[in-house]
């Protein structure tokens, strides 16, 4: 009996001590779905008066579970980027697909009662009565008395709305609505407690939702050009249960979303489910481990870590079919993703994405390789050829297992190759080495042109990427051809200014020239010439030698981060120093130079301020510098925190920088690698790796994988 007692004192310890200490040790409790989910109006941390609201991170605090199919989150704004803006004060409805860009939004649903009047169905709502965490989401509906909850799996989402007057359930089907152009759209009920149908815009998203409340009826309310769908539930005996609805999605057809739905949800609970989209977080955080650091800091961390795991989404269903770019549906034997913002992500977060979820990454390669077959190119992303460098990035740091071979070829059509889908301007480039740009009088800040210049730079860095697969792959005759084609970028470098300047198509320099203003689409792609100047990150010491002197470098790169903004306000160009933007991808391997100056420590301060400033602005701290970006403003966070950046992602290395944090425990695949920080300065006095010291701040991806502990030694 002694022993039995001391068994039952045992168990109720371990369970005390458990319960105290959850919050602790959950990684999850340390995520903020809403960061990244305000506006800046303030001219201070804007750096310009605002005549408009500016682009804010674009992020939505919705249920999703990492690089899932559906992402189910509240609209309170359409054709806003994420669907959800901070500020706004009312909810439209859940919709269930979302990037943090202006499309998706599809399938747009949410619970009522009462009368429905099309125009006006939305509910009011306030933060005091929402929720958010990671695979959940909360608010209360105040229009209906109602408490919406929703969760989801990779390819279902779970409403739960629990009535204060649990009569007259009604789910609003505001098909006609999403981020994007709706072609068609489609509702019917299907049997006494399921629904189905469809959305289409630029592709179709399937449904088959399943309730617990016996369906009356689905009707359709018309006021003026707006029509809404409204599925009517029976006021039956068990009216006080909380409507649930389970909803499978498919881009291929309703009989897959059904077997989505069977198979990954519709045996389950609410509370299992949620569970479970937490667990799968949890499981991704965990391959970083950080002590020290403020609470703060771990905060703004893991809810970076999280943001930067949405994108790129799933495509595929269970039985793994999809709809390739042809139209048709396939099976290829691997999950299909879609496209990577490859302009925003292949400079930090698709190499982030290969070191914790390589499986995806091999997967998303395996996609757009899948669709480059298609279309005769690798896939593009609104500006530049970057599947260049995260396939090459990623094939070096040992993700094989994909045909090398066909994307290799893919990629030599991007390089070599004019056609539609491949580089704009590629043959100009390739003969005449850089692109002019068009002869325009008083260009304007959203002149459409060729962005010559921001295409020369980086069609000479996707060469460098291409050239290094070439290498590896044995083909020493494009290396050599791609290779020579990566000074590209020194034709734009003018003396005169020591800028990157346009030229025009006789080769003169663009005139008048202003570096400090900016464009959208002439010579620089969002950006000015101070912006875009300092990218070249395969050949720093290359582009450092067109200066006079390492001196006279350092001066120029010193006045780019102290020139003051000239209060010129562009949506997506927010947050400076001086010259610097950081709400805006283009500049963000500038702070580096100054390693290759021997001035590391000018550096980590210009780091150290953007880690501590930039990612929790405005009143309610929850705000970025500038746009997510499907993840790259995230990434560069985590990167940086932890004392690694992908300053040039083709290359299978980093360059370390101080962390924040004191200890950094890194699973990267079958082995953990230690980072230690000792002192507490900005500049860098030693870095051993093992019992091996570095010298030149780069550490590559096989020595990290050899799981030893890197020590960086640090002074004020």
């Amino acid at each position: 009996m002694k022993n039995f007692n001391l068994i039952i004192l045992f168990c109720l310890s371990a369970l005390f001590v458990d319960c105290s200490t959850t919050k602790q040790e959950r990684l999850t409790d340390y995520v903020n779905p809403f960061i990244g989910t305000t506006t800046l109006w303030d001219s201070i941390d804007l750096g310009y008066t605002p005549t408009r609201r500016a682009w804010g991170a674009e992020a939505y605090p919705g249920a999703s579970v990492p690089n899932s199919m559906v992402q189910v989150t509240p609209v309170t704004m359409w054709r806003s980027g994420s669907g959800y803006q901070y500020e706004d004060s009312v909810i439209y409805a859940f919709t269930h697909t979302s990037k943090g860009h202006w499309n998706l939004c599809y399938v747009p649903l949410i619970a009522a009662s009462g009368d429905i009047s099309p125009k006006n169905y939305y509910s009011p709502y306030s933060h005091g009565n929402e929720s958010a965490s990671p695979g959940y989401y909360q608010v209360f509906l105040e229009k209906y008395n109602i408490n919406a909850e929703v969760t989801s799996t990779l390819r279902c989402a779970y409403h739960k709305y629990t009535y204060k007057d649990g009569k007259n359930k009604k789910i609003i089907a505001d098909l006609a609505r999403s981020n994007e152009h709706v072609r068609d759209w489609e509702i019917g009920q299907s049997g006494d407690n399921i629904f189905t149908g469809f959305q289409k815009t630029g592709s179709t998203f399937y449904f088959y939702a399943v309730t617990n409340h016996k369906i009356k009826g689905i009707e359709s309310l018309k006021e003026g050009e707006t029509e809404v769908s409204v599925v009517n539930f029976v006021d039956d005996e068990d009216v006080n249960i909380p409507l649930e609805m389970k909803i499978g999605f498919s881009y291929v057809s309703i009989e897959n979303a059904k077997e989505n739905l069977e198979s990954e949800m519709l045996s389950k609970d609410f509370l299992q489910v949620r569970n479970e989209a937490t667990n799968s977080w949890e499981d991704l955080l965990s391959k970083i481990q950080i002590s020290g650091g403020t609470e703060d800091q771990k905060e703004t961390f893991y809810s970076t870590f999280y943001r930067a795991f949405l994108w790129p989404i799933l495509l595929s269903d269970i039985n793994g079919e999809f709809i390739d770019a042809n139209g048709e549906i396939a099976n290829k034997g691997f999950r299909y993703y879609s496209d990577p913002s490859f302009w925003d992500d292949y400079r930090n977060k698709l190499i982030l994405l290969g070191m914790i979820s390589p499986d995806v990454a091999t997967d998303v390669i395996k996609s757009i390789t899948d669709r480059g077959e298609i279309k005769g190119f690798m896939p593009t992303f609104f500006h530049g050829d970057h599947a260049s460098t995260f396939i090459a990035g990623s094939y070096l740091r040992g993700l094989q297992n994909f045909d090398i071979q066909k994307a290799y070829k893919l990629l030599l059509n991007n390089a070599f190759v004019e056609g539609k889908g491949g580089r704009p301007h590629i043959k100009e480039y390739i003969e005449r080495g850089w692109i002019s740009e068009e002869d325009i009088k008083e260009p304007k800040l959203e002149t459409v042109a060729k962005a010559a210049v921001t295409k020369t730079q980086e069609y000479s860095y996707d060469d460098y990427a291409t050239a290094l697969l070439a290498k590896e792959l044995g083909d020493q005759k494009n290396y050599e051809k791609l290779m020579m084609r990566t000074n590209s970028y020194k034709h734009l470098f003018d003396p005169s200014t020591q800028l990157m300047r346009g030229r025009l198509n006789n080769g003169e320099w663009i005139t008048p020239f202003d570096p400090e203003r900016p464009f959208y689409e002439y010579m620089y792609r969002e950006a000015n010439g101070w912006q875009s100047t300092f990218f070249a990150p395969h050949d720093p010491e290359g582009f450092i030698a067109l200066y006079p002197s390492k001196d006279a470098f350092e001066n120029k790169l010193d006045s780019l981060f102290s020139i003051p903004w000239k209060n010129y306000e562009a949506h997506n160009m927010t947050v400076f120093i001086g010259q610097y933007c950081h709400g805006n991808q283009p500049g963000h391997s500038s702070p580096y130079l100054y390693y290759f100056i021997d001035k590391q420590e000018k550096a980590q301060k210009i780091l150290n301020k953007i880690l501590n400033e930039f990612y929790r602005m405005g009143p309610e701290r929850l705000a970025y510098a500038g746009m997510d970006d499907a993840g790259e403003m995230s990434s560069w966070y985590v990167l940086n925190a932890i004392g690694l950046y992908t300053y040039s992602p083709a290359d299978p290395e980093y360059i370390i920088t101080v962390p924040l944090f004191d200890k950094v425990v890194f699973n990267l695949g079958e082995n953990k690698f230690t980072i230690i920080k000792k002192g507490k300065g900005e500049k860098i006095e030693k870095v051993i790796y093992g019992d091996k010291s570095i010298n030149n701040y780069f550490i590559t991806h096989d020595e990290l994988k050899q799981g030893k502990e890197l020590v960086i030694t640090t002074s004020k």
